[in-house]
């Protein structure tokens, strides 16, 4: 795996005249977890999606080890919001995960060896073996998760944004999917997780990127996350009830992505997905 790193640089990008993000830069090295934080409309989804290339910089440019993102796409895998997408489509698994190949080979090219074997050892690495041949609906939140995690490990990203990934699972769920995590950052890969718990942020995510539209801090997340940095991101009674929550230190465990780039996939989501 790469050892490089995701690189914002002045980022600043606009609805209208209107500053979504605006001359936020920071550097996100792969191999670590970064919980991307902030209240609602702060600009998080915003900035995932203009890494994925779906929004104009206004200023500033984003980088992979040097090479800008529109460049690099392939290096880059993207799990939407639960909620974007329409888990009654009647696709199984494994058509779910060979979807990550299809960016790799283009719209008219055919699945070759190494093709199936990608998909195949996706979903192994999920888990998923037994799921492989279930319509996703069948799926509990928990494993539609894995599902499209698969999809974007399939398709050889190294790079991972995660959006709200935590959101509607259950306590075993949300921990199966920490486990993995880890394991992928144990791997070299980058994980940019949305997180709205701030518990769930100290306890597992070693670093922590927290905005408000512009860049309140960045870095180990116990610094990020300091009552003086909520209280800019937050709200000051906000800050003062959460700072004083304790986390007990985590016993070792590990890891994940997606891809919604390719025309066939847009199918499975709503309209409102760029």
């Amino acid at each position: 795996m790469p050892t490089d790193a995701l690189r914002f640089d002045d980022v600043t990008v606009c609805y209208g005249p209107t500053p979504a993000v605006h001359h936020l830069s920071a550097e996100l090295p792969c191999g670590s977890m970064v919980a991307l934080m902030g209240p609602n409309g702060a600009g998080k989804s915003t900035l995932l999606r203009t890494i994925l290339g779906w929004h104009r910089l206004t200023t500033g440019s984003i980088t992979i080890g040097g090479v800008p993102c529109r460049k690099a796409s392939r290096r880059i895998g993207y799990l939407p919001q639960r909620a974007a997408v329409d888990w009654d489509f009647p696709v199984t698994v494994r058509d779910v995960v060979a979807m990550g190949r299809y960016q790799v080979l283009g719209p008219f090219r055919g699945f070759r060896t190494e093709d199936h074997a990608a998909v195949d050892a996706a979903i192994t690495e999920m888990g998923l073996e037994w799921l492989a041949d279930r319509q996703i609906a069948a799926l509990s939140g928990g494993q539609q998760q894995r599902t499209f995690l698969a999809r974007a490990v399939a398709s050889g990203a190294d790079i991972f944004l995660l959006d709200e990934p935590f959101a509607g699972l259950d306590p075993n769920s949300s921990a199966d999917l920490v486990r993995r995590l880890q394991t992928w950052a144990k791997a070299g890969r980058l994980v940019v997780t949305v997180v709205h718990d701030l518990d769930l942020a100290r306890r597992y995510f070693p670093q922590a990127l927290l905005v408000r539209a512009s860049l309140i801090a960045a870095g180990p997340t116990a610094e990020v996350l300091s009552a003086r940095n909520l209280t800019r991101a937050y709200g000051a009674s906000y800050a003062a009830e959460r700072s004083m929550v304790t986390v007990p230190k985590p016993a070792p465990a590990p890891a994940l992505g997606l891809s919604l780039k390719d025309p066939r996939v847009k199918q499975m989501v709503r309209k409102d997905i760029p």
